[in-house]
């Protein structure tokens, strides 16, 4: 059954990029962007990442945490993070990707003519109440950010 806009958010802890747990229900209270993206330093999941860290303070400003979710590692997620100066978190949901398979954002992909079972680029805003507020399931990764704040009418 797919998740709608209204349906309590499923709940789930992971570990962030220095090994410590992060739950979704200890940011109630906050609305909460989960980004699944599929790998650390490839070039869309680069252009997404540097869109929410472009829009940080504004997303900050407006109590907007933002948490990106790969299948990547504590070291992987540190070197993205250097490198690209993220100010956000992220978090590894490794094999077989419970937490992207409970947001429906673990499948089957196709690339270069070939299906494989792959991270979804998937977003998801959380309320303060920890209900889905919007779903986006077709991202552009180099204007994520924007849409979402052009959506959420914030200046």
């Amino acid at each position: 059954m797919s998740l709608q806009i209204g349906d309590a958010a499923p709940d789930f802890t992971l570990p962030d990029q220095n090994g410590d747990p992060i739950s979704l229900a200890s940011l109630r209270g906050k609305k909460v962007v989960l980004y699944f993206y599929p790998k650390d330093d490839t070039p869309g999941c680069t252009k997404e990442a540097c869109n929410f860290r472009d829009r940080w303070e504004q997303l900050k400003a407006n109590n907007i945490t933002v948490l990106g979710i790969s299948k990547d590692g504590a070291t992987s997620h540190n070197k993205f993070i250097n490198k690209h100066e993220l100010p956000f978190t992220l978090l590894t949901d490794e094999e077989p990707c419970a937490v992207a398979s409970l947001y429906e954002s673990y499948g089957l992909k196709k690339f270069m003519g070939r299906e494989y079972m792959g991270m979804m680029r998937h977003t998801f805003l959380i309320d303060e109440d920890g209900k889905l507020e919007r779903i986006y399931l077709k991202v552009k990764a180099a204007t994520m950010a924007d849409t979402l704040i052009s959506d959420l009418g914030l200046s």
